[in-house]
């Protein structure tokens, strides 16, 4: 069984900074693309960034240029790094993987159990 775990949501004035974390645990063989939603009160959830095993990154235009996504994949851990934060990002944050638990077995993808992250001032 593969459990996804975020840390690091909160409560932040606007203009500040956050770091969020998601480690993988549980049966892993293999790990293709890690990323980052969001999901507003009364939104739908949207791709905030991701990034692939061999480093390549794709993000929202909404936080390009604010947002780093990064990955240990010794940890089987993705960080987003988030600065400049806004009103608009008020929202939940969800990690999501693409995990091949077994050798020779499909990618699955999995989610982790969302952290709230607050922009107010």
């Amino acid at each position: 069984q593969v459990q996804l775990v975020e840390s690091g949501g909160g409560l932040v004035q606007p203009g500040g900074s956050l770091r969020l974390s998601c480690a993988a645990s549980g049966s892993i063989f293999s790990i293709h693309v890690m990323g980052w939603y969001r999901q507003a009160p009364g939104k739908e959830r949207d791709l905030v960034a991701a990034v692939t095993s061999g480093g390549s990154t794709n993000y929202a235009d909404s936080v390009k240029g604010r947002f780093t996504i990064s990955r240990d994949n010794t940890k089987n851990t993705v960080y987003l790094q988030m600065n400049s934060l806004k009103l608009e990002d008020t929202a939940v944050y969800y990690c999501s993987s693409d995990i091949m638990p077994y050798s020779s077995g499909p990618y699955y993808s999995y989610w982790g159990q969302g952290t709230q992250v607050t922009v107010s001032s």
